[in-house]
């Protein structure tokens, strides 16, 4: 789904609106169903989840409008957690007092493909920058 142009789906097993795609598939492990949630542009699926057999235990239960907007706002909150908890994973920092003073100590890492940069920084608790310096980083 990659059209900026890209027209609305509503199928039974395929539903998709400008930024987002669910897809029923088989699952991986040949136990049932799943229905997959993509964003528009992306390769991987943001959301992959159980999908249900329908009333009958023949056929599947078909994607509708209320199931899809349930799935587009599991995927979004799926989104924002993975990337609090990158930041989370690149960014530290600790408070200290030293002679009275409390420092707040942070490190913030940038990751790279061809090498991953970081900076340390020190502040006074008016939020004035103490000192800062680059490190090495090794990920």
């Amino acid at each position: 789904m990659t059209s900026d142009t890209q027209e609305p789906i509503q199928e039974a097993l395929l539903w998709s609106d400008e930024h987002w795609t669910a897809r029923v598939i088989k699952s991986d492990d040949d136990d049932g169903w799943a229905v997959a949630m993509y964003l528009d542009g992306e390769a991987e699926p943001a959301l992959v989840g159980p999908w249900t057999m329908g009333r009958d235990k023949k056929n599947l239960t078909p994607l509708d409008k209320s199931a899809f907007d349930t799935l587009v706002k599991t995927a979004k909150e799926v989104i924002c957690r993975s990337e609090q908890h990158l930041h989370a994973q690149l960014n530290k920092n600790v408070s200290v007092t030293l002679e009275g003073r409390r420092i707040r100590v942070a490190l913030a890492i940038v990751p790279d493909e061809e090498g991953a940069t970081a900076t340390l920084c020190a502040q006074d608790e008016f939020g004035d920058e103490l000192a800062q310096c680059a490190c090495a980083t090794h990920l």
